[in-house]
Parts: C-alpha cells; structure tokens; sequence
C-alpha cells in the first residue's frame, strides 16, 4: 500500500511472449555465395522445382500469410545475379526466394514496455466503453526490439477485454519513393552541417515536394566540375541520402489486421532496435495526428526519433534534430501549450527536462524540470510517457531509480499553462515490483511508456521485469488526494 493510501486495483494476467510469432526476413549472402546459391537452384529440373516448393510451402504455409509474396520480395533483391538473357520460372524464382529468406522470432526475448491511446474508431460501442490501441516493445534474438500492436476495448470498471490475436504477424511495405518537404529537408540538412553550395545547387533544381526518385536524379544531374571538390561532394551527397533514408513511410496492407502489425527496423540508425516508442494521440485546431517518440539503436549509438501515424496502417518514420536532441525517453505533450510543441526529456541520463518548439521536428534547448529527490529514484527520473491532461494539471507518470537498481514509477502534477512548474510529486512510488514481478530478463523493474484517463480512473499498463506486461487502476481522486 502507497503511504498516500492510494488503493492499486492490479488487474489480474499477464501479457506474455508469444515465440510462435515469425516474420520472414531477407537472409543475405555474399555475392560470391549468394551466386553459387542461384547457380544450384538453376542446375534443378523444373520437376525438381516443384516438388521442393511444395514441400516448402507444406512446411511454413500455416506460420505466414501469403508465404509466397515475401519469396517474390526475397528473390526481387537478388534477381540480378540472374544473366538477362536466363528465363527462370515463377516456381524457381520462389525457390530462389525461399533460399534469401528466414524467420525471425520477434518475441522470443521479451515482449514488454506497453504504452495506451484512444483507437481512432470510436463507433457501436456501449455507454461507458472505449476503445484502445496498444503497442509494446518486443524483443527477439540479437535483442533486436520492434514496435507490436493490440486493440481492445475498455468497459465501464476498466476491464480489458482484447480484440482477437492473430496468429501471423507481418512488417509493413516500404513505401519506395516518399515524398519530402524541400524546407524542412535543407532545415534538418543545416543542423548537420552539409547546407553549402553543393546541396543548395541539388535543390535548386527540386520544387516544394519531391520525392526521393526527384532527389537521385538531382545528385546524378550535378556537374562536380573541379576534382578538387570531389570529396566534398561525396560527403555531402552521402548525407543528403542518410538523411533521405532515414526519413521514410511505410504501410500495412488494409486487410492486415492491427494485432499482426509489426514496426521493424529498416534504417542503419535502427538496425538493432525500435526502442520504448511512447504513443500520444495529438490534437492540433481538431485534427489528430497519433505521434511516439522511440529511440533508435544502431548497436553503438542511440538516436531520439518520431513515428506518425493517422490510422495506424500508414507511418511516416521521422529524424528528430536540434541540440537537444539526445539520451533516452522522450515524450511529447499530447497538444501545443502556448502556440508551442512541449516535450519531456532526459539530456543527463539522471534528472528531467522540458522543450518548446515551433517546429516538431527541431528541438534546440532544454529547461531543467526537476532532479531526483526521494530515496526510490536516487539514481535516476524520467517519464512514463507523454503528459496527461487533467483539470488540475499534466499529469506526468514518471520512473525512478533507486538502490539494486530498481525501477517504480511514480507521478508529478505540472501546471496547466506553465509545464515547466511542478505542482507536486508523490513522495513514495505509485507503483513498485511485487513479488510476483520482480523476476525476469532485468528483474525489480516496473516501467511504462504511457497511461490513459478512463471513467475517472487512470488506466496503467507496466512492463513487469522487461518480460511481461500488466495493468493497473488507480482512482484520480486518490491519485489527487495524495499529490495535493
């Protein structure tokens, strides 16, 4: 029991790993053997073809959806080792495919670090009921971390009564030729250093939007002239295209349902993680735009980014830029406060800051917010996704980090027009590992990244241990009860 006398209501069950859930992944080689590879398949009768194939396909037809198309997809990425003048038949071009391919595990680690939004789709519910997405970091072999989705709906106690959960699990199509912002694309070039000559010669030749095939053709149509700046151009044209990379949409088929919906790294900057994104359903003049801010893991460095989504089917992958970009958990306010973008951050890895913005995609500085103050986040604060609207403040869910390196989390009520003043904080943790979840893949560790308010009580979901997933309910009248 919380010494404010906040009565916790643990809902019963827990969200676990699920390792049957596959995706099919480009296996590469290299080119010599991935060359030996084709050669093999390509010595094979077409009888010989078949019957493999249809073994193949006996085999892994129940684990995915169309196993056929990832095959194409697969072979479509080497089909050049293929000499033009070779005609190869669409059952040997699936061998080929299968041969690129594997199956990834995306849970088999741990499946955990859940945040919650309102679901687009409000309609033919009861009184009193709402209807939810949630996403959760899952984390398979290589600690690889991607973004899963469940949709359900809450009643009117603050049961959880979950959508079906398919069996397959799936990654969205990259959307191959995005379009880009010409100004917020040379904006987010001049942070990086490479708004000079040679790239405001490339966009000039582009108009307000471009796409990313406009882009090459204008680094193709650039005349270096001196070789003396040969070397400058590679460099900055290697940026322009990082950076083009590192902004791109992708999208799920219509008929893929949301529970076998998968974010999975595309990019170098995310190679081995998408990591903790925290959703936030933003509302700006009535349009909402659901945002999660994530961190990218290339294996050494972490980079602050931004997913945006308007249904959940389409997603833009998006670069954060601005001196204040950097550590861990960020999140954003779910509206503008003042006419400005707010966020919560981390910059020292120890205390919490505030942003402002005018730009979402650029965040220059960083006001101090608050520092560890109690014993049970001594090491370390920071939040549990985005602020909470409420009349009597943001609501702001935060975790600490105390002795043995353990995790709870807590809460903080900033004001409503000033964010950057904190009304009150809990003084003992809202939330602290039991001893039922203290165990698991990093034990003592109850960590969310992001809560909701339904029928006046908050609704929580927790990551238990980096291994599973819970809820908790709190009453808001307790909660301010105990802050105030």
């Amino acid at each position: 029991m919380n010494k404010e006398s906040i009565n916790i209501r643990r809902k019963t069950g827990k969200i676990t790993q699920d390792q049957t859930r596959v995706i099919i992944k480009y296996h590469g080689q290299n080119r010599k053997r991935a060359r030996h590879i084709v050669q093999r398949i390509m010595k094979l009768t077409e009888e010989n073809v078949n019957a493999i194939i249809e073994e193949i396909i006996e085999d892994f037809s129940a684990r995915h959806k169309n196993i056929r198309r990832f095959f194409m997809k697969n072979f479509n990425k080497v089909n050049n080792l293929l000499r033009p003048e070779i005609k190869a038949s669409d059952e040997r071009k699936i061998l080929i495919g299968a041969c690129f391919s594997s199956e990834y595990s995306i849970e088999a680690a741990a499946f955990f670090n859940p945040s919650i939004v309102v679901h687009p789709d409000q309609r033919r519910l009861p009184k009193g009921h709402l209807r939810i997405i949630l996403s959760f970091r899952a984390t398979g072999e290589g600690h690889v971390s991607s973004v899963e989705f469940r949709s359900g709906v809450l009643d009117e106690k603050n049961n959880i009564l979950f959508d079906q959960i398919s069996r397959y699990v799936e990654p969205p199509e990259i959307i191959e030729n995005p379009v880009y912002d010409k100004h917020t694309f040379r904006l987010k070039l001049r942070e990086l250093d490479y708004n000079n000559d040679i790239s405001r010669n490339i966009f000039e030749k582009l108009a307000d939007e471009f796409t990313l095939i406009q882009l090459k053709e204008a680094v193709e149509n650039f005349s270096i002239g001196e070789n003396s700046i040969r070397s400058a151009f590679d460099r900055t044209v290697k940026n322009i295209l990082w950076l083009a990379k590192s902004n791109y949409e992708v999208e799920f088929r219509k008929d893929v349902h949301i529970s076998e919906r998968v974010l999975f790294p595309v990019t170098e900057n995310e190679k081995k993680g998408i990591e903790d994104a925290r959703f936030v359903r933003f509302i700006d003049d009535d349009e909402i735009t659901y945002y999660a801010t994530f961190t990218a893991y290339n294996g050494f460095t972490i980079l602050p980014q931004l997913i945006e989504t308007k249904d959940f089917i389409k997603f833009k992958i998006i670069t954060l830029n601005g001196g204040a970009v950097q550590n861990k958990g960020m999140a954003l306010f779910p509206k503008k406060i003042n006419g400005k973008y707010m966020m919560i951050s981390r910059q020292d890895g120890e205390n919490m800051y505030i942003m402002e913005s005018d730009n979402i995609h650029f965040w220059q500085e960083a006001k101090f917010l608050r520092k560890p103050e109690s014993t049970w986040e001594f090491i370390q604060i920071g939040n549990c996704g985005s602020p909470i609207e409420t009349k009597r403040g943001w609501l702001l869910l935060t975790h600490g980090v105390g002795p043995m390196r353990k995790y709870s989390i807590g809460a903080d009520l900033l004001d409503l027009d000033d964010p950057s003043r904190v009304i009150a904080s809990l003084s003992r943790p809202l939330l602290s590992p039991n001893s039922q979840e203290r165990e698991g893949y990093v034990p003592n560790v109850v960590y969310s990244c992001g809560a909701l308010i339904h029928n006046d009580e908050l609704v929580l979901p927790y990551a238990m241990s980096d291994t599973s997933s819970g809820f908790a309910v709190i009453s808001m009248d307790e909660l301010f009860s105990a802050l105030l």
